[in-house]
C-alpha cells in the first residue's frame, strides 16, 4: 500500500487541515483576527455597502411566522445537503474512466463539475432563506442584507480559493503515482498483482471524496447560519 505523509498540528477548517495533510506542507496559523483578515477582502465601496446595511433601519412587514415554522426550511436544507453529498460520493474514481487511469485531467473535470453542482444548488436556497428572514423582523432583515453583501464579496474570494483545490489534488495524485511507480521499480522480480497496482488510485479516490465532503461543509455554513437565525426567531 502506498503511504504518504499526513501532517497535523494546526487549527483551521476541516478542508484546510485536510488539504495541508494531503499536500504534505506546513500551514502556519494566522495571527490576525478573523475580522482583520476579512477586511482585506473588502474594497472601499464594499465597506460602504456593508456599513449601510448594518446601520439601516429597515421597515419590515413582519409575517408573524413562528420559529417552529422553520421546520420546512430545515428539511429542505437537509435534503439538499444529502443530495449533494450523494452526488459527490457517486461515481468514484474507478468510474471516471473504465479501468485504472493514471492521468489526472478526468478527475479535475469531475471535481470542477461537483463544485459547479454545489454552487448552483446552494445559492438559490441561500437567497430563499434571506427572503424569509427579511419578513420576520427588522433585525433579521438587516442580517439578510448583510448576508447578501457577504455573499457577493466573500463569495467571490471563496470561489477563487476553492478553484485552486483541484491543483492541490493533482499534486497529491502525482505523489501517489510516483510512490507506486518507485515501489514497482524497487522489486522488478516481484510485480504487484493488478488489485494492488490499482491501490493508489483507490487511496486517491477516498481522499478526493473526503475533500469534497469538507468543501460541501464549507459551502453549507452560510445557509446553516441563516437557518439557525430563522429557528431562533
Amino acid at each position: 500500500m502506498v503511504q504518504v505523509s499526513r501532517r497535523t498540528g494546526f487549527t483551521g477548517s476541516a478542508l484546510t487541515r485536510l488539504l495541508a495533510q494531503l499536500s504534505d506542507i506546513d500551514v502556519p496559523e494566522s495571527r490576525q483576527a478573523l475580522a482583520d483578515r476579512l477586511s482585506q477582502w473588502f474594497s472601499w465601496t464594499d465597506a460602504i455597502s456593508l456599513s449601510a446595511a448594518l446601520d439601516s433601519d429597515l421597515g419590515v412587514a413582519v409575517s408573524g411566522a413562528r420559529a417552529s415554522e422553520g421546520a420546512e426550511e430545515a428539511q429542505e436544507c437537509a435534503r439538499l445537503k444529502a443530495a449533494l453529498a450523494k452526488g459527490n460520493a457517486d461515481g468514484g474514481v474507478a468510474s471516471v474512466l473504465p479501468g485504472a487511469n493514471d492521468d489526472f485531467p478526468p478527475y479535475r473535470r469531475r471535481y470542477f463539475a461537483r463544485q459547479q453542482a454545489m454552487e448552483t444548488a446552494i445559492e438559490p436556497l441561500r437567497a430563499r432563506l434571506r427572503a424569509r428572514l427579511a419578513t420576520r423582523s427588522p433585525e433579521l432583515a438587516r442580517l439578510a442584507a448583510v448576508d447578501a453583501i457577504l455573499e457577493q464579496v466573500v463569495g467571490a474570494r471563496e470561489r477563487s480559493l476553492l478553484a485552486s483545490v483541484p491543483t492541490l489534488l493533482e499534486k497529491h495524485f502525482k505523489r501517489l503515482r510516483e510512490a507506486h511507480q518507485a515501489a514497482q521499480d524497487a522489486t522488478p522480480d516481484n510485480p504487484q498483482p493488478p488489485a494492488t497496482a490499482a491501490g493508489w488510485l483507490d487511496v486517491f479516490g477516498r481522499d478526493m471524496q473526503s475533500v469534497l465532503r469538507a468543501e460541501l461543509d464549507i459551502r453549507m455554513q452560510p445557509v446553516e447560519g441563516l437557518l439557525e437565525a430563522l429557528r431562533d426567531r
